[in-house]
């Protein structure tokens, strides 16, 4: 899949994503729990770039010039830009 092919709400079969930059780790805590989640600009094979999402232990897991894959994802919208992330089910691998 590539990121031209992406829907807001929709589950990501797979997606193979290079990361471009990472912000900082923050903080959040919700009804659902607390955790940590940290924001990235990715890009696919293609040069597009996508905002990726990344949680807790997945933060430390991947740095700046790593290929992810990601596996039963979801997709999201936020303030007019789609967010890729494992959502509840998926998986992500660094791709060597």
């Amino acid at each position: 899949m590539l990121v031209k092919d992406l829907k807001s709400r929709a589950a990501i079969e797979e997606i193979e994503l290079e990361i471009v930059s990472k912000g900082e780790p923050r903080a959040f805590a919700s009804e659902k729990g607390e955790g940590t989640v940290c924001n990235c600009a990715a890009k696919d094979k293609k040069g597009v770039e996508v905002s990726l999402t990344l949680w807790n232990d997945q933060i430390d897991q991947a740095n700046e010039g790593d290929k992810v894959k990601i596996t039963e994802g979801w997709c999201s919208e936020f303030r007019g830009s789609l967010q890729v992330s494992t959502g509840k089910k998926g998986k992500m691998e660094i791709v060597k």
